[in-house]
């Protein structure tokens, strides 16, 4: 074992820790030493999502240490951001094993330092505890949740006073007052019990009160009040927030997915509590198809990420990909709010580099600014927060199922995005369509796009090495076709250039530092690869365009784009 792995195992064996720990510690150095030295090979980082990691003993791990440490830092580089101040933090918790746990340790500490904290009286929606922070204007905030990570891995989302996850330079001066934190010792863990306050149906009213608010069509509603929407929380917090969401819109025929209904962080029906994952959604479908609904719904565990099934042209149920959602939510909230002459001529939108560019075509299609970010709703949260005074957002999106309707709060939101999407599909029906014809319509108006993800994992260090040679030799020697068609651009956010491949000249990316690379086609195509930064994942996102004249081609033209995909992953040997 490396002496400086050796070293921190010492000293967690030595120190001021529980016996469990330690004698979890010792089993491991028996039986699994590979497992210990990843446990303690480095600490967790805030990476785009936060503190997110395994469960278990170490610095590289999730526990009450790792998460008490992390605290002391954030209260920390509060108390020094604020001086003079009464400092006051929301702190919330999804459903996940653990979750209660390491949410009463983070108020806990931020109360041992001062802090007045507003915990959640029990698990909660993350995209109501970014509202929370808003509302009442609290210094940061804090969310113990892994989002739609398997259900070993917990997490902690961090956020500032704008009510977004924390951004260059808050998230790297935070992690520089953690290393500070040399021991446990160096942790307040109790004694400010009288600072914690709990909450609960106050901010629950305020909340969905804001999420009414957002409904473009409230008439519409009242006359498809009987839309048959199919929801399931898989388990996770939306629970608590989604039926009373529908409910206040005006929605009276929802019908829940009773295996999914209960908050377990076991996740006992699925392999991974993700909306994204067809298995994920899969009772849901047969529930959708056993009532013939016109809308399936599914949120992930804190409920910030939402997956939509609908019946495709052929009557068949289908689950939209993220990028599907985006545009036909853009889309309406575009459209419907100039029908109801509600629009504004400071207008703006906002996706990430990796979401189709189809929403760039309908934002310019209606004198509408759209701007493209870093993936991490906490890029969209910090463009508001810089063009609040001169332009109004309406709606951002990334392909990653997520959605923030309005601005309210600062964080990808599927509990709106579920109430809103229902009213999509009340406004289309109420026009003799569905979801998916409107879909269609759309291609055929601003051209066909097609998208595609493909994820590869690479556990431990030296699944880290391996992701960093791809990126490695995806920058030095890119290739000059793919799928037959030749690469023109290629855009190395981490350099912040732009390279045209025709004649080698390089202009500026006017976008803070990020490990993608983007392959810019001469027929349109794109493909970006990114390394993720709350899992250990490399993901590669490919983008195709098509052209229909006639709905009846939309399959053969659907085709055709699925192809120009599959030659593009076959150049790149990720069969």
């Amino acid at each position: 074992m490396e002496q400086a792995i050796a070293l921190k195992v010492d000293q967690w064996l030595n120190g001021n820790y529980d016996e469990a720990t330690k004698s979890e510690i010792r089993r491991l150095q028996t039986e699994q030493p590979n497992e210990l030295a990843d446990a303690f090979y480095k600490n967790l980082e805030f990476g785009t999502g936060g503190l997110r990691g395994v469960m278990g003993v170490g610095t590289n791990r999730i526990n009450q240490y790792t998460v008490g440490m992390a605290t002391q830092g954030f209260a920390n580089y509060l108390i020094k951001m604020f001086p003079r101040q009464q400092l006051r933090v929301a702190v919330a918790h999804d459903s996940r094993n653990n979750s209660r746990h390491f949410a009463e340790i983070t108020a806990n500490v931020m109360a041992a330092n001062g802090i007045q904290v507003f915990l959640f009286e029990a698990l909660r929606p993350t995209p109501e505890l970014s509202f929370t922070i808003r509302h009442k204007a609290c210094h940061g905030g804090v969310v113990c949740t892994a989002s739609h990570n398997p259900k070993e891995y917990n997490g902690y989302k961090a956020y500032f006073n704008d009510g977004g996850q924390l951004v260059p330079p808050h998230d790297k001066n935070v992690i520089v007052e953690v290393e500070k934190i040399a021991s446990v010792d160096d942790v307040k863990w109790k004694s400010g019990e009288q600072n914690v306050h709990l909450i609960g149906e106050e901010m629950d009213k305020a909340y969905v009160d804001m999420v009414k608010s957002l409904s473009v069509y409230p008439d519409v509603i009242k006359k498809q009040k009987d839309l048959k929407i199919v929801y399931t929380p898989i388990h996770g917090t939306g629970i608590t927030m989604v039926p009373r969401v529908l409910s206040a819109y005006g929605f009276e025929n929802i019908v829940l997915v009773d295996e999914q209904i209960e908050p377990n962080g076991n996740f006992p029906t699925v392999v991974y509590p993700n909306p994204e994952e067809s298995e994920a959604m899969s009772l849901g479908l047969i529930k959708a198809a056993e009532i013939d609904a016109d809308i399936l719904l599914g949120t992930d565990p804190d409920a910030d990420r939402v997956g939509i099934g609908v019946k495709d042209h052929h009557g068949n149920w289908v689950l939209m990909n993220g990028n599907q959602t985006a545009v036909l939510a853009f889309n309406y909230m575009i459209e419907a709010r100039k029908q109801k002459g509600i629009a504004k001529e400071n207008d703006m939108v906002v996706k990430t580099i990796v979401t189709t560019d189809m929403i760039d075509i309908i934002a310019s299609k209606n004198n509408i600014n759209c701007y493209s970010v870093l993936t991490g709703f906490k890029w969209i949260a910090e463009l508001i927060k810089s063009k609040e005074s001169t332009e109004n957002y309406v709606i951002g999106g990334e392909e990653s199922y997520g959605l923030m309707i309005g601005d309210q709060l600062r964080d990808k939101d599927a509990v709106s995005a579920v109430a809103i999407l229902c009213e999509m599909a009340a406004y289309e029906k109420e026009a003799g369509k569905t979801l998916f014809s409107k879909l269609i319509e759309l291609y055929q108006s601003y051209g066909l796009f097609r998208e595609h993800l493909i994820s590869i994992t690479k556990k431990g260090r030296d699944g880290q090495a391996q992701i960093a040679a791809m990126m490695e030799k995806y920058r030095s020697a890119p290739p000059s076709t793919l799928g037959g068609v030749k690469v023109i651009g290629l855009y190395d956010y981490e350099k912040r250039e732009a390279k045209d491949l025709n004649n080698g000249q390089v202009c500026g990316i006017d976008l803070p530092k990020s490990n993608v690379l983007q392959f810019v086609l001469e027929d349109g195509s794109k493909v970006s690869a990114r390394p993720s930064g709350t899992e250990p994942k490399i993901k590669f996102y490919f983008s195709v365009q098509e052209k229909f004249e006639k709905s009846d081609s939309f399959d053969h033209a659907w085709k055709l784009a699925g192809n120009k995909i599959q030659a593009i992953i076959q150049d790149l040997e990720l069969n």
